[in-house]
């Protein structure tokens, strides 16, 4: 026998397992393209970035007209506002040829594309298209208004849900349904995954017959291919059988060698003990490089696994019966297929939590209410990056669910959601703080490791996909500077990106710090308003010169940003208190304003410098700023946060923030 052998030299579950490791190349496997409809249960090898908006107009969620909604401020049955109506309506998959100008109003479908210069639906109920008075003009048609509308209502803007350049899929995620339907929403029809491992499993025994042969004691059926074929299935892996061999050494190595040649993984069942038949272990041991690694583990059932290596590939001779050999298969290979084929084993839980914000449900229907979940923590939580489980670390913490806000057409909303709240049909009302009860979706909910509630940016992208491809999972929930600064206050992220200028002092970020917060220097960015090159109401002019323009001219629309964000405090600041038109428009965004400007949807924003340059848009600068990381004090220690700061601090990251165009 060669060095290695290790006849049933029982050890401790964990040095077996980690001289099993050591043996192993555990890297995914490569990466190959598969059509969108093969890719359930596959792994994303890259990351996905929308080439387009979702969607990728203004679209109306109602029948009814499109409309400028300062037009119908005050309307109301008794005292109705009346417009001009223009001829025709505005149909599901048609293109408008139409503007929509002050005192002006066009029918529209629900799903239409709402036409250049409206803002807001009025609902088909609420208005009445009848012939105007002889005096107005032979054969015109008015409209009727008797409710009001706000900007934005009745309208899902492009981009609100998924932008051109956002990520929406990161390298690592398990493709469900809810990440495919995604994945069709932008259009894409071939995905970048990681290759299956190939198990090859083996059965050994003279005792052994298949399923549908005819039973002849003291023959067994064998069970362990099937289990196991299945187990490799449920973890993205593709399972060869290559049947039952005999009791015999020379056919059993002959197996082997074969398929240790076409496989990633080699599962022998049967054979592992000490009985002079059991020729598994005998064959197995002649491996050299390194070959066996352990035989015999202090587990029950399971204690006569084999463990060994060829190559760097595994080769494990597990257990006759089936309730060792499933037990032994979960304990040391499933992590391994899954690593093999760049998936993270999760775990399943129900669980309680307690609800962010405020929220309101229609009386007489059960609503399901679609949160994110995250943790909040008083004291600082140390330890590995993998925390085992969620209720490990709710015993130290509290759950929090954050409502999803993009609304029932949203493809992300339920892509990205943890899972959902059942509200009663006899409830209006949940308060921000009670207790809900959250049923996960999919199997194996897990919270990602760090959490970053604030505001968006293209280098905060980068930095997550960097962290993914390191194994720390994030989620981004992106609110604004000040909803961000809030979550850490209350301590439900692990930080928050942040550009708030005081108007005081000039100085970023900084003086919005309270005690309980630190401030990681991020790095600078440039804002200011991106326009289509060429367009001559921009080119060669300063932003005081375009104050006119963009201010007072009705063709000239803009494309805003979301209250909360930092954005949108400097475009307040820019207007000073105009509300030129297109203001009522609000991506999330800075991706999203670029796409509008280019896609002719707006004629200008505000966006940060890179992501002009990105979209090769005219960039006039308004404001350099910083763009920092706000984290609570309770969790600086945090694996995951450590893990952030050394990202941000290392020279390959800054070099590549400078080329994105932060400084």
């Amino acid at each position: 026998m060669s060095s290695q052998e290790q006849f049933l030299n029982v050890i401790d579950r964990d040095e077996a397992e980690a001289r099993f490791r050591a043996a192993l190349a555990l890297e995914p496997l490569g990466v190959e393209q598969v059509s969108l409809a093969d890719a359930l249960g596959r792994v994303l090898a890259t990351d996905v970035v929308a080439r387009v908006d979702v969607p990728s107009f203004d679209r109306s969620n109602l029948d009814g007209f499109a409309v400028h909604a300062a037009d119908t401020f005050g309307a109301n049955e008794l005292a109705p506002r009346t417009l001009n109506l223009l001829a025709g309506a505005i149909d599901a998959g048609v293109a408008p040829r139409i503007d929509v100008r002050p005192g002006e109003a066009a029918a529209i479908a629900t799903g239409g594309m709402v036409p250049r210069g409206a803002d807001a639906i009025v609902m088909i109920e609420h208005a009445e298209a009848r012939t105007a008075p002889p005096q107005s003009g032979e054969g015109k048609e008015e409209l009727v208004i008797r409710k009001a509308v706000t900007p934005g209502f009745g309208v899902a803007f492009a981009g609100t849900d998924i932008a051109t350049g956002e990520t929406v899929l990161r390298i690592g995620t398990l493709l469900t349904s809810r990440e495919t339907g995604v994945l069709a929403a932008i259009g894409e029809s071939q995905v970048n995954v990681w290759r299956k491992a190939r198990v090859a499993i083996i059965s050994t025994g003279n005792e052994l017959i298949a399923p549908g042969d005819s039973m002849r004691p003291p023959h067994v059926f064998d069970s362990n291919a099937q289990i196991l074929a299945d187990s490799v299935r449920e973890l993205g892996g593709l399972p060869l059988l290559w049947g039952i061999v005999p009791d015999d050494a020379e056919a059993l190595r002959q197996k082997l060698h074969a398929a240790l040649a076409e496989s990633d993984v080699v599962l022998v069942s049967g054979g592992t003990s000490k009985g002079q038949g059991d020729l598994c272990y005998r064959v197995v041991a002649e491996l050299t490089d390194p070959g066996i690694v352990a035989h015999g583990v202090a587990l029950k059932p399971g204690k006569p696994i084999c463990l060994a290596a060829s190559g760097g590939k595994p080769v494990v001779v597990l257990p006759g019966f089936p309730t060792s050999a499933i037990f032994t298969f979960h304990e040391f290979v499933a992590p391994v297929i899954c690593l093999l084929g760049g998936r993270r084993s999760e775990s399943q839980e129900v669980i309680s939590a307690r609800l962010a914000v405020k929220t309101n449900s229609e009386i007489g229907r059960t609503e399901y209410l679609l949160v994110n979940l995250v943790h909040s923590e008083t004291d600082s939580v140390a330890g590995s990056l993998r925390e085992p489980s969620l209720r490990s670390r709710s015993e130290r913490s509290t759950l929090v669910a954050y409502p999803m806000g993009k609304g029932s057409g949203s493809v992300t909303t339920f892509s990205r959601a943890d899972g959902f709240v059942t509200i009663g049909r006899h409830t209006e009302i949940i308060e921000a703080g009670q207790q809900v009860e959250v049923r996960p979706i999919g199997r194996g909910l897990a919270i990602a490791d760090l959490v970053v509630i604030g505001s968006h940016c293209v280098g905060l992208d980068y930095l997550l996909s960097q962290l993914q491809r390191q194994g720390v999972t994030s989620k981004l929930i992106t609110v604004g500077s000040s909803a961000g600064l809030e979550a850490v206050r209350r301590g439900e992220c692990d930080l928050a990106g942040v550009h708030l200028m005081d108007p005081q002092t000039g100085e970023y970020n900084r003086p919005f710090l309270t005690d309980d917060m630190v401030l990681l220097e991020g790095y600078g960015r440039r804002q200011g308003i991106v326009y289509r090159r060429g367009d001559t109401r921009f080119e060669g002019r300063s932003i005081d010169e375009l104050m006119p323009t963009l201010i007072g001219d009705n063709h000239c629309v803009m494309v805003n940003r979301n209250q909360g964000s930092g954005t949108r405090i400097l475009i307040d600041r820019l207007l000073a208190g105009a509300r030129p038109s297109g203001y009522a428009i609000q991506p999330s965004n800075h991706n999203a304003v670029a796409a509008a400007v280019a896609q002719g949807r707006a004629d200008w924003g505000l966006a940060i410098e890179s992501v002009a340059r990105a979209n090769d848009l005219g960039f006039l600068p308004y404001k350099d700023e910083r763009y920092d990381f706000v984290i609570p004090k309770a969790r600086r220690e945090r694996p995951a946060v450590r893990a952030f700061v050394e990202l941000l601090a290392e020279r390959p990251t800054r070099e590549h923030l400078d080329r994105l165009g932060f400084q």
